[in-house]
């Protein structure tokens, strides 16, 4: 009989010890699923956010187009004032080089 009952108290032991576990797994999955969603949300916020801006930077060139600059020409100096001075006159340097050698002055 005491076999019995330290067999039952093992099997009732063993098996609280399992549902904690899959209880521990349970909040841990929890855990990795919020942060999972919270990174996805902030991804969709800023996607969000950055076609708004996309549009904004649109309409002012359509703005400027409108009173006749060339948005083609606008776009490239953006390009060389984001340039490093030493790369940007390397590059003017380099394209010189190659006018000259193509006979385009």
């Amino acid at each position: 009989m005491k076999i019995k009952k330290m067999n039952l108290k093992t099997k009732n032991q063993k098996h609280i010890n399992m549902n904690n576990i899959e209880n521990n797994e349970n909040i841990e999955n929890n855990s990795k699923d919020d942060r999972l969603k919270s990174f996805i949300e902030r991804v969709e916020r800023l996607e969000e956010e950055k076609s708004n801006i996309l549009a904004d930077i649109k309409e002012v060139y359509s703005e400027a187009k409108s009173i006749g600059y060339d948005p083609k020409i606008m776009r490239k100096v953006l390009i060389i004032r984001k340039m490093d001075i030493d790369e940007r006159l390397e590059q003017e340097a380099l394209l010189d080089t190659y006018r000259n050698a193509l006979g385009i002055f």
